[in-house]
Order: C-alpha cells, then sequence, then structure tokens
C-alpha cells in the first residue's frame, strides 16, 4: 500500500518507470507484488509506451543494468559472460536479447535498448508467473546508425556503426550455440530486431533451437485471435478471407504467414493461400517487378500482369484501388501512416464486404490508420475492430462499442509459459494457433459492440489459459519433453507468485 502511495505520487509516467525500476533494483518481490495487483494501470509504464522515452534517455541517465552485455567486437566474451553467472543448465527457463535495431515505433538506439529486455522479463513474470530468477536479459551490442549516439559523449555503447554480413551471423549463432548449451531447457525470446535480420534468423533456427520473435509469432499470433473473433461474427473459415496488410514490414508480412497457413490448415494449398494475400509498402501494391523487395516480401509479391490495368497515382497502385479490387475480408494496417484509413477507403472496404475485419494496429495514437469510432461510423456499425493502442468505450446509434486492443501481452507470456511447463523442443505453428484460439475463446463477440479480443485486465488468469492450451498442443504434437493428463494444474503449480519466502 505504501509503496502504490508512491507510485501514484508521481505525475509524469517516465517517473513512475524510474520509481519502479529503482524499486526492481531494491526489493524485486515488493516490485513484482505491486506490478502484479496493478498490471492493467502499470504495463503501459513499465513497457511501451513510457519505456520508449526511458531508452532514448538510458545512457545520459544510466542508473544499473539488468541485463547480461553482449559485444560483437568480443565474441569470445560470451561464454565468459554466461560462465560468470554461476548458474546450472537446469536453472534458467528463458532467455530475452535484442539488439535493438528497430525498438518499438522509435527505430535504432543502440545499447540504450537495453532495457527493453528487461521490461519483456517483467511481463513474463507479471503477466504469466515466470519465475524472474530463472530468467536473463540480454543485450547484444553490434553497434548503431543512430548518428544522435554516436556523437553523443555520454553514450555507453560501440561507437560504430551496425555490423551486417558474416560477422553479424556469426555473432548470432555464437550467441544461440553457447546460450542453448548453458541453458538447454531454455526458451530464447528474440525482441526488437531489425527488418533484414528478424524473419532470416527464425526461419534459419526455428527448428534447431527453441526460439520464439515476438514481433513476427506474437503479433501474428495476436492478430489471428482477433481475426479468429471476427470469425465467430461472420461464420467463415479462414479460407475465404481475402487478407490485405497495409505496412508490409516483418510484423505485417508475419501476420500474413500466420493467416495464410491457417488457410492451409483448412485445406487450400500453398499456392492457393498466398493467393488469397495482398501486400502494399511505401511503393505501393507490391509487385513481382519491384526492385530489391525484402526476402519476406517476395513470397506475396503480385504478377505484374494480374494488375496491368489497375489505377495508379504517381505510378503506385495505393490503398483505395486495393480495396476496390480485391475487396478484402480483412484489412491490417501496420504502416504508422496515420489517417491512411480514410472515409473512403472504409466505405469502400465496408461496400464490398458485409462485416469486414479491420485491425489498425500502428501505435501510438498519433501513428494509428484510424480511430475505432470513425471506422465505426464510416462502416455504418458493420466493421469488426481491434486496435493497436487502448481506446475508451464509445456509443454509435445507441449500441456502445467495446474495441479490443491487440496487444501482444495477451500472448506471449502464456505462450511463454507453456513451453516453459512442457519443456517443449520447438515452438510450432501449431502451438502459435493454439495460443491464439485459447485468447479468442475467451470473448463472445456475437453481440454487436463486444471486442473481439480480451481487456489485460483479466491477463494472469488469461495467460494460465493460453499456457495450459500450448502445452497441450506441444504434447499432441510429440515436441513436450513433459507429458500431463491435467495442463491446468500444471500450470497453475507452476506460476511463481510474489511472496516473500
Amino acid at each position: 500500500e505504501r509503496a502504490y502511495k508512491q507510485f501514484s505520487r508521481y505525475e509524469k509516467n517516465i517517473e513512475k518507470y524510474f520509481f519502479l525500476d529503482a524499486l526492481h533494483n531494491r526489493n524485486e518481490v515488493l516490485y513484482y507484488k505491486l506490478l502484479t495487483d496493478h498490471l492493467e494501470e502499470m504495463l503501459p509504464v513499465v513497457y511501451d509506451p513510457t519505456i520508449g522515452q526511458a531508452i532514448k534517455e538510458w545512457s545520459g541517465n544510466y542508473r544499473s543494468s539488468r541485463a547480461v552485455y553482449l559485444s560483437i567486437d568480443r565474441p569470445e566474451d560470451i561464454r565468459v559472460a554466461f560462465a560468470n553467472l554461476g548458474l546450472g543448465a537446469n536453472d534458467v527457463d528463458l532467455l530475452v536479447c535484442s539488439d535493438a535495431e528497430q525498438i518499438l515505433g522509435i527505430g535504432d538506439w543502440g545499447v540504450n535498448g537495453t532495457d527493453i529486455s528487461v521490461g519483456k522479463l517483467a511481463v513474463y513474470t507479471a503477466a504469466a508467473g515466470v519465475n524472474p530468477a530463472r530468467t536473463i536479459a540480454v543485450n547484444l551490442d553490434v553497434g548503431t546508425d543512430n548518428q544522435e549516439l554516436l556523437n553523443d559523449p555520454l553514450y555507453l555503447g560501440n561507437r560504430h556503426p551496425r555490423v551486417r554480413g558474416e560477422k553479424y551471423d556469426a555473432f548470432i549463432a555464437e550467441y544461440l550455440k553457447v546460450a542453448s548449451e548453458y541453458f538447454p531447457n531454455a526458451m530464447l525470446h528474440f525482441e526488437d530486431f531489425g527488418a533484414s535480420n528478424a524473419r532470416r534468423i527464425l526461419v534459419k533456427y526455428r527448428d534447431q533451437y527453441r526460439i520464439f520473435n515476438d514481433d513476427m509469432q506474437g503479433t501474428g499470433a495476436i492478430v489471428m485471435s482477433a481475426v479468429t473473433s471476427g470469425l465467430k461474427v461472420t461464420k467463415q473459415n479462414f479460407k475465404e478471407q481475402r487478407l490485405l496488410v497495409y505496412g508490409a514490414g516483418t510484423a505485417g508480412t508475419g501476420m500474413a504467414d500466420q493467416i495464410s497457413a491457417a488457410m492451409e490448415r483448412e485445406g487450400l494449398s500453398r499456392a492457393e493461400a498466398k493467393a488469397r494475400v495482398w501486400l502494399i509498402d511505401r511503393n505501393g501494391l507490391v509487385t513481382q517487378d519491384m526492385e530489391n523487395l525484402p526476402d519476406y516480401q517476395q513470397e506475396y509479391a503480385r504478377n505484374p500482369e494480374e494488375v496491368k490495368t489497375w489505377a495508379r497515382t504517381e505510378n503506385k497502385i495505393g490503398l483505395l484501388e486495393v480495396v476496390k479490387q480485391v475487396k478484402p475480408t480483412i484489412l491490417i494496417g501496420t504502416s504508422t501512416d496515420h489517417g491512411a484509413f480514410t472515409q473512403e477507403v472504409i466505405e469502400a472496404l465496408s461496400a464490398g464486404v458485409e462485416r469486414p475485419i479491420v485491425l489498425p494496429l500502428s501505435n501510438p495514437t498519433e501513428k494509428i490508420e484510424a480511430m475505432p469510432e470513425d471506422i465505426i461510423t464510416w462502416s455504418q456499425g458493420k466493421a469488426l475492430v481491434c486496435t493497436g493502442i487502448p481506446v475508451k468505450p464509445f456509443t454509435y446509434k445507441g449500441t456502445t462499442f467495446t474495441i479490443g486492443q491487440g496487444n501482444n501481452a495477451l500472448l506471449y507470456p502464456g505462450l511463454g509459459l507453456g513451453v516453459i511447463v512442457s519443456r517443449a523442443t520447438k515452438i510450432t505453428d501449431a502451438m502459435l494457433q493454439a495460443a491464439a484460439q485459447a485468447v479468442a475463446d475467451q470473448v463472445n463477440p456475437t453481440e454487436l459492440g463486444h471486442a473481439i479480443l480480451p481487456p489485460v485486465s483479466s491477463l494472469r488468469q488469461s495467460s494460465a489459459k493460453v499456457a495450459a492450451a500450448v502445452a497441450k498442443q506441444a504434447q499432441a504434437e510429440g515436441v513436450a519433453q513433459v507429458t500431463s493428463d491435467n495442463w491446468e494444474e500444471v500450470v497453475a503449480q507452476s506460476m511463481w507468485l510474489p511472496e516473500y519466502k
């Protein structure tokens, strides 16, 4: 009670962040008790969006670091750093690492991004009861291309541009090799890696290590939850959907990967599933004749012959034209292009589909593609909406609309706990789908105005359900090293509580 009153005295969220950080270092049990009891209020303080400001100030306001620091200039120290922790092979369940190239919506912050791994672990513990004594935060310092940091005399990281190519790949390979040798049962979480590396690392290593990328897999899975809920209303299945992703980075393409994989599970071939996905980036509709397409976009690039008669603006096929031509059933925004989902776009979308699923996921508020109240109004109440920001309920034509937030915290803590308790050897697509389904099963969106995702206020109970579903699926697929006929009980018993011993 005293700690909460102290927390409440601060007016600015960044001041609250520093108070909680100091408490974390001073009294971990009290820190997690406070965070667990007030998770909905404190989640935006210990993580997004407040952590972004703390990261910008990290070197200049350095206090201490809870993370293991690994430098690309000294790869031989990786083994030494883990050995110095004095932990045994069975003492660690989870490592979260980041090279901080693409921190949230603020970009490359080099070693300042250390706290992103610390913050992620705090959410794992508060939301899912992952024992904090069995976790490790890791900073991978590979340099930075942020000239502001390189010019800052207080900057604490490597003072050179980001290392790329073979040396970078060898550094990542060594990290994975050593981490898995020292902690063979731990899940290896990758966070906020840049577009050129995130998907490539995941694809290369996901069958070899117990690796998870939240920006791609977690974000994709929470979108799967929202779509699954939306399909309860439309009474359709995945293979009937037409998906348009506006903002085709690694996150947006990761969503396309998971939704198209769901189409395949319902019987479509890979070619048929890909044909039901359209991507738009800053150059317009992604087509095969574009130069230097990133590897993650190439699979979904459209044949130029298919779209040669489509209208162009400034030699690009834009969002409105694609909506008119495709009549998408699902429109996802991950572009940070504020206001891109205009009234004309939403009206065209609603003309083509009875109940379109519209997910403007960019955050913060100044980067969202459209506000939910506008989408509901322009679609005459027909759109099924989920956002990347918290939104207060509003009324349209006498109906109160509650908008769910596509917050990854609804999914990744429970997923991680499920992997930990089952000792799954890898994280499969079906385990991600099980997690997404477990989230979707917690809401009934069939009543007009109801949210298509659950609130974060019941996050701990939600995480327990997700963990049990993931563990069951791991066992069903034969990747679990532990088996049970009552995963709910196993999960409940394994959740750490912030209590003095």
